[in-house]
């Protein structure tokens, strides 16, 4: 059924409209400097040209932190989306008392401001015997603790009004527990999945505060690396960088919405 455009009113669409331009016109002004002619980093553009997203291509600085965070958002990503979607899966089947508190708990690195928690895990992992502060898998364990929060919430909500008897019907024709849960719950559950995973990517790949106290030295994350090189240098190859951060998240998003659907990798 089509919904009729006709019966919006006017003034939801100019809302709209308004709403998307304020979201567009940062991605706009990044674009613009990434692409300017001129020796500093300023709007509008001096002219515009491919000085800067080629002095971007051939920086081992640049490159190496984007790839770097790549690597980093791909690996919370991975872990982040199998932690959720287990711990989703448990708040909404489970009957205890505990389950609200327990998903106020989960949620709570959304609640908290970015530098208060990397704070404390930089404290916490210098003050322990553990050694992970400054290191790789400390980086990782803070980027699945702010990520996993975004995979528990959509797959809940996928799974709201999720109907078990479907997957005891399975079992009493003979599926064994794991087939009934791969052919009927994960194909429901896919598109919250599959939301969770693209919320989990973009975060992890962006995220600044947290990578502030927990970077490894001379293995800095394409964010801290554009904040460095802004601090010292105010060229453009830092929006350079952000016009290649854009691009990814825009692949990463169509890639998975559309051709990496659980849907046909799970479908019987």
């Amino acid at each position: 059924m089509m919904r009729d455009e006709s019966a919006i009113p006017l003034v939801f669409k100019v809302i709209a409209g308004f709403a998307l331009l304020v979201l567009l016109l940062p991605l706009v002004i990044v674009v613009l400097a990434g692409l300017n002619a001129g020796d500093y980093l300023t709007f509008p553009p001096q002219g515009l040209s491919l000085r800067w997203v080629k002095a971007f291509l051939t920086s081992p600085v640049f490159l190496s932190a984007y790839f770097y965070s790549f690597a980093l958002a791909l690996c919370s990503t991975l872990i982040s989306t199998v932690v959720g979607t287990l711990a989703a899966l448990y708040l909404a089947r489970s009957s205890s008392k505990a389950s609200g508190a327990l998903r106020g708990f989960f949620m709570l690195p959304i609640v908290l401001p970015g530098v208060v928690l990397g704070l404390a895990l930089y404290v916490f992992f210098s003050t322990t015997d553990i050694g992970l502060a400054r290191t790789f898998p400390g980086l990782l364990i803070c980027h699945v603790l702010v990520t996993c929060p975004f995979v528990i919430a959509t797959v809940t909500a996928s799974l709201v009004g999720f109907d078990v008897s479907l997957e005891e019907a399975a079992r009493s024709l003979g599926a064994s527990p794991w087939t009934a849960f791969r052919k009927i719950t994960l194909r429901i559950i896919a598109p919250g999945i599959s939301a969770g995973c693209i919320f989990a990517f973009i975060v992890s790949f962006g995220q600044f505060e947290t990578t502030l106290f927990l970077s490894v030295p001379n293995h800095e994350p394409l964010p801290m690396a554009m904040y460095i090189s802004l601090r010292y240098k105010f060229e453009p190859t830092a929006a350079a960088a952000g016009i290649f951060a854009i691009a990814l998240v825009v692949i990463s998003t169509i890639v998975t919405s559309r051709l990496v659907s659980l849907r046909r990798v799970f479908k019987a």
